[in-house]
């Protein structure tokens, strides 16, 4: 299957530019007070290691949006400025360096403001994302309407005022807390504009809980080929919403981060800890940089003679453990058995070899 994307506009953020046929791009937000710059510097930085590409802070008061100049002389992340009730901390923020502002149609919403805020943004040549949510959508006093129908209108009514004032360096988002709401919504408005959309699901839930509707909800559009740019919203470490990330755009075959690991689920076949074994990887894998060019190594953890032999030799490196040992195949073919205390060290070893032989072909 192919996915075909929708043909959007680009729009430059910082040094990222996202719609056309650039990657999807991953963001993420900043959970410290943006005026704390010191940890809001290493919050920044800890996302730019795990692969974070463009950073949001919020921007509550005067301090956050000074503090934006101040981070942006130690970070080289694109940084957008989240804007809520006040349009003036928008024109401060873009003053401050920011890449891009973000408005809610629910709480900035007076025509002249705008109008403030987009003469600011023309000024500095700085983007603007028109970001909904359902929490704060205006419903104009329409209870029939769906949810999915407020979020449209809402964010077409704000584009016409944008549009209106000659500018059109706009991204879109329509973010529910339900995956059917989100998902019905960027389908209406992908079909109204070719502006790139921002794909999100905003409050949903409990870690594990939210990773999963995230991943269904976006999934699902970039399967229809929608979706530009995207931003996992997770109740847990910012890192870990880049880390979802990844793996949703992985698991498509849109982006490439890291080895691609097959591991089995265990049963009471399994005569070994492979679930210590592939944590265990995975710890390692994460303090290694990123080397991967072209397609990823498909790396199998296998844990018992069922399916292991036949997903070892189908993967580049695969190991397939009896009751002490596993037997390490490379390029379908067995090669050696080693120990279960030597196998995370043994696979990493084969890795090495294959990453060194990709360089050399260079």
């Amino acid at each position: 299957m192919k996915i075909i994307r929708r043909k959007s506009r680009v729009v430059k953020i910082g040094s990222v530019c996202i719609g056309g046929k650039y990657p999807v791009a991953i963001q993420s937000m900043v959970k410290t007070k943006t005026s704390h710059i010191e940890k809001a510097v290493q919050e920044i930085q800890g996302l730019k290691k795990a692969g974070c590409e463009i950073v949001r802070v919020a921007v509550r008061d005067s301090s956050d949006a000074v503090g934006i100049k101040k981070i942006k002389q130690r970070v080289d992340l694109p940084l957008v400025a989240d804007i809520h009730f006040d349009w003036r901390l928008g024109i401060k923020s873009i003053e401050s360096g920011a890449d891009k502002i973000r408005l809610n149609p629910g709480n900035i919403n007076k025509e002249a403001q705008i109008k403030e805020v987009v003469h600011a943004l023309k000024a500095h040549g700085v983007p603007l994302r028109i970001g909904v949510n359902s929490g704060s959508v205006r419903t104009f006093n329409d209870r029939r309407s769906s949810m999915a129908d407020k979020l449209v209108t809402s964010c077409l009514n704000y584009v016409r005022i944008v549009e209106k004032l000659r500018f059109f360096d706009i991204v879109l988002s329509l973010k529910g807390s339900g995956c059917l709401d989100t998902v019905e919504a960027y389908r209406k408005i992908a079909k109204r504009c070719d502006y790139p959309l921002h794909l999100g699901v905003t409050a949903t839930g409990l870690p594990l809980q939210g990773a999963v509707k995230s991943s269904i909800a976006i999934g699902s559009l970039l399967l229809d080929g929608l979706g530009d740019t995207i931003r996992i919203s997770l109740t847990d470490e910012s890192r870990q919403e880049v880390k979802v990330a990844q793996i949703i755009l992985e698991s498509l075959g849109m982006r490439t981060f890291r080895p691609e690991i097959i591991s089995c689920p265990t049963c009471g076949r399994c005569e070994v800890n492979l679930v210590k074994i592939v944590k265990e990887l995975e710890n390692r894998l994460s303090t290694i940089d990123n080397r991967i060019s072209g397609r990823p190594l498909k790396v199998a953890v296998m844990g018992c003679v069922v399916n292991g032999p036949g997903e070892a030799r189908e993967a580049d490196i695969g190991i397939a453990f009896g009751k002490r040992e596993g037997l390490v195949f490379k390029n379908g073919k067995p090669i050696k058995k080693v120990a279960y205390a030597q196998a995370v060290r043994a696979l990493l070893k084969e890795m090495e070899a294959k990453w060194r032989l990709r360089t050399l072909k260079k």
